[in-house]
């Protein structure tokens, strides 16, 4: 069967009409699908990320499916150029109203083996760069005419063995978000929390993680992983004015792993899934 054209977001449409929107990691993953839903739903958005190549495929993704982007190559890590990144967004596209704080990224291995330059790195990915980019859109354009930011952090809640480097990170952009919705207030500020996703992202751990990942399945609750579009769904809800009254939250998309205390309850049932991305595709590590 072919994709829909468009996007088939469950808001409304024009829901987003006239807004400015920024998305880091904008060029794969829930970052793409997460750019295509506000623009499907009216936002001008401005993908992040640092290959311009993969930001200009989903920029032309989007004009092809009606919507408005444009790419903008940047290191979140280099506070400069995050600073440059910020002004220049806002002086092409407009005023900046939404931030979606996706961008990072992590490599497998127990923390008796991470060196320090890994830690680093992770760190920096998944933490200092989501703060420098909340930061200067924070005071650049949200401070004098509102706004609000969804951080994307992590299921978290157990630690996360095999990565913990990037578990300390996420623990850390969560209190960096219950802090920023306190001192940028009336900003709202909230973060949302993927559990297992069945994204392109899976496709980049090694070939030894396969038979891991596609067992998650039978671990979940809901019998199932998440898809990006469920995630998408979760940031856009905490954009729109159905949530003016929610900042400093976290909002789990895990299909309940982190209450699965009992695991001769699971595997009884697998739920619906919800998929309006007309472009996504099952990471080639599910089709095995």
């Amino acid at each position: 069967m072919l994709p829909a054209s468009k996007y088939q977001s469950i808001f409304r449409a024009g829901l987003l009409d006239g807004r400015i929107a920024v998305v880091t990691g904008g060029g794969s993953g829930i970052g793409r699908c997460t750019a295509h839903e506000l623009a499907a739903l009216g936002a001008k958005v401005a993908l992040i990320g640092r290959r311009i190549e993969k930001l200009d495929t989903v920029r032309e993704e989007i004009a092809q499916a009606g919507g408005v982007a444009r790419g903008y190559a940047c290191d979140i890590r280099e506070e400069d150029r995050v600073r440059e990144t910020v002004a220049a967004v806002s002086n092409d596209l407009g005023r900046i109203d939404f931030l979606v704080n996706n961008a990072g990224g992590q490599f497998a291995s127990p923390l008796a083996k991470i060196s320090a330059k890994g830690w680093d790195t992770v760190v920096r990915n998944n933490l200092t760069g989501g703060f420098l980019m909340a930061r200067e859109c924070y005071t650049q354009c949200m401070a004098a005419g509102g706004g609000a930011i969804v951080n994307i952090i992590a299921d978290i809640w157990q630690g996360m063995p095999g990565m913990g480097h990037s578990g300390a990170a996420r623990a850390g952009m969560l209190n960096f978000t219950e802090t920023a919705a306190f001192e940028w207030a009336p900003v709202r500020v909230n973060a949302v929390a993927p559990g297992w996703i069945a994204s392109s992202g899976l496709d980049q751990y090694p070939a030894e993680m396969a038979a891991h990942i596609r067992s998650l399945p039978k671990k979940a609750p809901l019998g199932r992983l998440g898809t990006e579009s469920e995630v998408s769904a979760a940031i856009v809800f905490l954009l729109t004015p159905a949530a003016a009254y929610i900042s400093g939250a976290c909002l789990r998309v895990d299909g309940a792993v982190p209450n699965a205390k009992r695991p001769e309850w699971l595997g009884q049932g697998r739920t619906a899934p919800y998929d309006g991305f007309h472009l996504a595709r099952m990471p080639r590590v599910l089709q095995e």
